[in-house]
């Protein structure tokens, strides 16, 4: 208890908290009605799905460049403006059912997140302790769980009545709102840490930049391939969507508390390697199975060991120089997102041909993600012992 008063009275932990819920309810909306929006009212197909999640994928390609920009701006200060942009691309997907519109506005939306969250990464590494971080990081992951199950709940209570333009806006309005009541609040900084403000790529870090890209190729096969599954094979309806997405973040808001103390006890390595090689059986199971229930507790499973990614960056803690994080979070996301802008494409093409390509494709990366975190417990034993001023 003593260490969640230490984690809650930290001067960043409301911005945190607020910031995170908002950025949830929007991103959430749209996940919730993206697929369905696409399909039924744009008409898209699966190639054309594909293509508008790699160029969701592209700003955060180009995450790195957030590095510069804190050369004129505070994190704190950025990240608001971010959250600002997330909402208004979110606000008005709505209101354009063609490729073209869903693209436009997705690329704002995505701009905003993408750099959102490498700061919201940053924020939290250099202001919690190695111990604290995976507790404030499982908190945080709560409140998102918690924002989108409201958010979710919503939709399927307005699904049949409220047309779709009606609620992109509800999900979308929020969070310029809350972006806006980030602006006010007074930039807080970490005494005697000071971020580098230029690029940085260290032979040190080879295992988290891995780890990041293998992360970013399977979380696309989750986020495209396994919800159109359940749309175009099972012909789930926007409600049944819905419904499915409150079930999975109603077992996230209770779980996500307990990720954080389960890296404390067990380690980075164990919880990876448990979660690659459950993901490898879920993707087996996706590209065989007949049955709708079973396919549904497939999607729940997968999202709840989804969660388990943040030890990637609790990893990263443990090796990494305190002034690398900043740029080092940013030059993850987009490590990240080299894999993710190919994938999608790549895979809406192979789903033409044979649903099961995209999931066998899932179940290559789960394999080398088991393969690299093996080398976990080593490489940090290695940060630990090296000196702090290291430049490789």
């Amino acid at each position: 208890m003593a260490g969640n008063d230490a984690i809650k009275s930290k001067p960043i932990y409301n911005y945190l908290l607020v910031q995170t819920f908002l950025m949830a309810i929007a991103l959430q909306g749209w996940s919730a009605l993206y697929n369905n929006f696409a399909v039924n009212m744009a008409g898209l197909n699966g190639e054309q799905v594909g293509l508008v999640q790699s160029v969701r994928e592209i700003p955060g390609f180009l995450s790195v460049t957030l590095i510069f920009l804190l050369a004129f701006i505070s994190e704190m200060r950025l990240m608001s403006l971010c959250v600002v942009v997330i909402g208004f691309g979110v606000a008005f997907v709505g209101f354009f059912p063609s490729l073209t519109g869903i693209i436009c506005c997705t690329l704002i939306s995505s701009v905003g997140f993408h750099y959102a969250e490498a700061i919201n990464q940053s924020l939290t590494l250099q202001h919690y302790s190695i111990t604290e971080s995976p507790i404030i990081i499982g908190v945080l992951r709560s409140v998102t769980a918690a924002a989108s199950f409201g958010i979710g709940l919503a939709l399927f209570l307005l699904a049949d009545t409220v047309p779709y333009h009606g609620l992109f806006l509800l999900s979308g309005a929020g969070c310029v709102i809350g972006g806006i009541w980030g602006l006010t609040r007074k930039t807080i900084t970490v005494p005697g840490m000071v971020q580098r403000k230029t690029f940085v790529l260290r032979k040190r870090y080879w295992l988290f930049y891995v780890m990041t890209l293998f992360s970013g190729a399977r979380r696309q096969i989750f986020m495209v391939f396994s919800a159109l599954l359940l749309i175009e094979r099972f012909g789930f309806t926007l409600r049944e969507m819905a419904l499915l997405f409150l079930v999975n973040h109603l077992v996230n808001w209770v779980l996500n508390r307990f990720i954080g103390r389960a890296i404390n006890s067990f380690g980075e390595r164990r919880l990876l390697t448990v979660k690659y090689l459950v993901l490898m059986c879920i993707f087996a199971a996706y590209a065989f199975s007949e049955s709708r229930i079973f396919v549904t507790l497939l999607y729940v499973a997968e999202q709840l060991f989804f969660n388990f990614t943040v030890a990637i960056r609790t990893f990263f803690q443990k090796v990494a120089v305190s002034d690398d994080i900043a740029p080092t979070m940013a030059l993850g996301v987009t490590i990240n997102h080299v894999a993710a802008v190919v994938v999608p494409f790549v895979g809406g093409v192979l789903w033409m041909y044979n649903y099961r390509l995209p999931f066998y494709m899932g179940m290559g990366f789960a394999l080398c993600s088991v393969i690299a975190v093996q080398f976990i417990d080593r490489h940090i034993a290695l940060g630990a012992t090296a000196p702090a001023v290291d430049k490789t």
